[in-house]
């Protein structure tokens, strides 16, 4: 077994920063697409969409392509395509070729993660959770930074000037090209590894399935609370645009160090145990930010922190009961729960679009409550060798 290897994966998380910068930065310049080309709202959400199904639902079939043979390579040709795409979204173009670039971008960022997830195992020596927190937490803090590090090129620059956003991606490459050959020999151990591999237990595909059910659960949740936080802030209670921004930063920031919080004790206490106190607490944390004198106060931030935390705590965790449920197969098992899982639940965001149109954005931010619960009874009935 490989030893734990922080400077591997620091490396690799740093990647993982990278090309999640370009996803997270996409919502925030939608507007300025949409004003260029002149596109209507259904034109700007098929944008979304495209993203979505290329950087996110395709990401088994790199796993798959992954598994088959020693693909290094999808690393540093996933970070350049991610930035080479996304850098061309600001010139004059037609919506088709718009698209076209978007799915390049979508399909740098699927492409990076089921390999990065699986070298990253390679890694973590008898620390799974730890490590593999490691390198998650790069992709939380650079779906945070995307949209600020979008919003300073168009206030300073102009949007004229959106190409430099490459820069980051640029630089990356060259550095996982530089560490090539550290970062592809486990990767050439997994080859060796797939030549013995053999069927799996009966009923793991089962637990995989529950595995991926809570995860998306789990997203539906976490996304939810982003989408719908500002919108019940600003528009039912009457506040400040500024205050609203600020609760969703508190959120994401808290569950990018819950990640990295949560997986040490995860390795310590057993992966499903800790899934499962996981989403008990965020079924009882959660309720919390509806409280009257804690929604109104500054109380608000520890509410939504603590929810945030408890509830994210387990994005690596998650990852690597995938990858122990299928060890022959870790490029599959990562883009499922990182890519599939995720981006499903991302689709549940839209279901609550519908239930915020016909009752109401309280209605449909209160609605969540319950999906953390759905979580826990999933969570409770797989079963899960450590």
């Amino acid at each position: 077994m490989k030893k734990f290897d922080l400077k591997v994966l620091l490396i690799l998380s740093l990647g993982h920063l990278v090309v999640d910068i370009y996803q997270g930065a996409l919502p925030t310049i939608l507007p300025f697409l949409k004003e260029r080309l002149a596109i209507s709202y259904a034109a700007a959400g098929i944008i979304l969409m495209m993203a979505n199904l290329t950087s996110s639902v395709l990401q088994p079939i790199f796993g798959y392509y992954s598994d088959r043979k020693t693909k290094a390579i999808l690393l540093p040709v996933g970070l350049f395509c991610a930035g080479f795409g996304f850098s061309l979204l600001s010139l004059p173009i037609h919506y088709t070729f718009l698209l076209l670039f978007v799915a390049l971008s979508g399909l740098g960022i699927a492409s990076y993660h089921p390999e990065g997830y699986k070298t990253a195992s390679f890694f973590t020596g008898e620390k799974p959770a730890t490590g593999m927190s490691i390198f998650s937490v790069g992709g939380n803090i650079g779906f945070s930074l995307g949209p600020i590090l979008a919003v300073c090129i168009i206030t300073y620059l102009g949007f004229s000037w959106m190409p430099v956003i490459i820069l980051p991606s640029l630089a990356c490459t060259i550095i996982i090209l530089a560490y090539r050959k550290a970062i592809s020999i486990p990767v050439e151990e997994h080859a060796k590894v797939q030549a013995s591999a053999h069927r799996a237990e009966p009923g793991t595909y089962l637990s995989l399935s529950l595995i991926i059910a809570t995860v998306v659960v789990r997203s539906w949740t976490q996304m939810g609370l982003a989408a719908y936080i500002p919108f019940y802030y600003i528009s039912h209670l009457k506040g400040d645009a500024l205050f609203a921004g600020k609760l969703v930063s508190t959120y994401l920031i808290c569950g990018a160090a819950g990640t990295l919080i949560g997986a040490p004790l995860a390795d310590k206490w057993g992966h499903k145990f800790f899934l499962v106190i996981s989403m008990a607490l965020a079924t009882i944390t959660l309720p919390l930010i509806f409280v009257p004198f804690i929604e109104r106060s500054y109380l608000i931030f520890v509410a939504l922190g603590l929810q945030g935390m408890v509830l994210i705590s387990t994005f690596s965790v998650t990852v690597v009961m995938a990858q122990k449920l299928l060890p022959h197969r870790l490029g599959i098992a990562s883009g499922l729960m990182v890519g599939f899982a995720i981006g499903a639940g991302g689709i549940g965001v839209t279901l609550l679009g519908l239930v915020a149109d016909r009752y109401g954005v309280p209605v449909a931010l209160k609605s969540i409550t319950v999906l953390p619960f759905i979580g826990f009874l999933l969570s409770l009935f797989l079963k899960y060798k450590e």
